[in-house]
């Protein structure tokens, strides 16, 4: 439930569209609700802006299931991120609505629009097997209200691929940066544009990139100024994180 959904139910009680008992009625699992194996958090939209997103990987079909449903009969949109093909089908029997964005790995049930954004986002990776991580972050910023501009496979070992593309990164407000190996594409981009720039090191690469902390350990020291870095293959942190600097007014 939103500020606004909360302030026009104390409204319609002021106003004599509803009773206190009616209003009662909807707060009363206010502000969550106990499933046993999980606590769903209704408030945190007014909190955040955003309702709860539910990570789906550990979690039992049944436990998913369980969650979806009690979030989309309150009319939230729901986000299921490190979702299966598995877990989508059986999800897709109890509420036929829900959407499922396979190379993400996202499950989605659309309930109410979403504010959408002013500016764009860039979401650029510096090769193609980083789009998993990449589309995770793209398709995180798109549900939450974001124009997204995908560059794929742009990295440095042909760095003419990106400067080819930088009036389009240029015209973003945000920009998420995805690389594996060395990790150096965010180093380059961050030191052509002027705009934040949200690092995400992926666990793509040979013996030595020891799963993505060698990407990682580079992001982190990069030497442009504005780079900011998330968790090795996090692109739903990062998509977030956009999201929420593209809203700013």
């Amino acid at each position: 439930m939103t500020r606004k959904e909360i302030e026009n139910l104390l409204k319609a009680v002021k106003n004599g569209q509803k009773t206190v008992a009616e209003a009662l009625n909807l707060l009363q699992n206010f502000p969550y609700t106990e499933l046993g194996f999980a606590k769903i958090d209704h408030h945190r939209e007014m909190r955040t802006g955003y309702p709860e997103i539910v990570y789906c990987a550990g979690k039992t079909i049944e436990q998913a299931i369980g969650i979806f449903r009690l979030m989309s009969a309150n009319e939230n949109n729901v986000i299921g991120t490190r979702a299966d093909e598995r877990m989508f089908e059986a999800v897709k029997e109890v509420i036929p609505e829900v959407v499922y964005y396979p190379v993400a790995r996202i499950i989605s049930i659309r309930k109410k629009r979403i504010k959408a954004s002013v500016g764009k986002i860039a979401v650029i990776t510096a090769g193609t097997s980083d789009m998993p991580v990449a589309e995770e972050a793209a398709v995180t910023a798109e549900l939450l209200g974001n124009r997204v501009i995908r560059i794929y496979d742009a990295g440095v070992a042909g760095i003419h691929r990106l400067v080819d593309k930088l009036p389009d990164i240029k015209s973003c407000r945000v920009i998420i940066v995805i690389a594996g190996m060395e990790g150096a594409l965010a180093s380059v981009v961050g030191g052509l544009v002027d705009k934040p720039v949200i690092a995400v090191p992926t666990s793509v690469g040979y013996g030595a990139n020891f799963g993505g902390i060698s990407a990682l350990l580079a992001m982190l020291t990069s030497c442009s100024s504005g780079v900011t870095v998330v968790n090795i293959d996090n692109g739903f942190g990062a998509g977030f994180s956009a999201s929420m600097i593209n809203h700013m007014k």
